[in-house]
């Protein structure tokens, strides 16, 4: 289920915010910065750039990567445990084979194809080689949409400057006006304000906080797999129990204690 991120969205109000902020306390006005040619030079020039430089599916995987770090799936580590604990228990009394309606009822695709595995009666070795494979596929699309951030945040400031440069050349086209040479320059730079600011606001914040993301993710399927195994094996739940504590914080192992 996706949860608002309160970390993300009170980090860019307070940053955006601050900035505005910051412009009416020197008595500028907010019409002064908010200029829609230079948002299109720098937004759209950096669009371009990090396309070229990236496939398709990894630019359209990017955006929904976006929203995530606002609104992104929360996952619960301790609910996971107590899932596979679970079906460690009906495995040893019914069979392997009674997990498949738990299997498709399953919303997380690596377990449900964990799951599938174990009905399959894949052999430990072949279990644990797909699904770290499925591991390191999954982690490699983590790696690719974190780089396309990393990437627009890298182009933005220059897109900036082309497009206070710009600003500059039509200013310096009108040098006959000097009436208009004061707000012509100012509005030039805006389009650098945009480029620094959409790096070090949005772009960059999002690829660190896409970090945070993979590393739960790796953490996530590694419990999920350490489950799988045990359950193959047949293992006690009481013993499983304490081999999944090991992949979980100390206080989600007191919570996974509590009946």
């Amino acid at each position: 289920m996706k949860k608002p991120d309160l970390a993300s969205i009170v980090g860019i109000l307070v940053g955006i915010g601050m900035i505005l902020l910051g412009q009416r306390l020197e008595g500028g006005h907010m019409s002064s910065i908010l200029q829609p040619t230079a948002a299109l030079i720098v937004f759209g020039g950096t669009l371009g750039a990090t396309l070229i430089g990236f496939p398709t599916h990894v630019a359209k995987g990017a955006f929904n990567k976006l929203i995530s770090v606002f609104f992104g799936p929360h996952s619960n580590e301790v609910e996971v445990a107590k899932a596979l604990l679970g079906f460690a228990t009906i495995s040893r009394r019914e069979g392997l084979l009674a997990l498949q309606k738990s299997q498709q009822e399953t919303k997380d695709p690596f377990l449900a194809k964990g799951l599938q595995l174990l009905i399959d009666a894949i052999p430990e070795k072949a279990l644990r080689e797909l699904m770290e494979q499925e591991m390191e596929r999954e982690e490699h699309h983590d790696e690719e949409y974190i780089k396309f951030f990393e990437a627009a945040g890298g182009f933005a400031p220059t897109i900036g400057i082309i497009g206070a440069v710009l600003g500059l050349i039509h200013v310096m086209e009108n040098l006959a006006d000097p009436s208009t040479l004061g707000g012509g320059i100012a509005v030039a730079f805006v389009a650098t304000v945009y480029g620094v600011g959409a790096a070090n606001l949005v772009f960059l914040p999002a690829s660190g906080k896409l970090k945070v993301h993979k590393e739960a993710n790796s953490h996530h399927r590694a419990l999920i797999l350490e489950g799988l195994v045990a359950i193959q094996q047949g293992e006690n739940p009481a013993l499983m129990s304490e081999r999944l504590k090991g992949h979980l914080s100390p206080h989600d192992q007191k919570l996974l204690d509590k009946k």
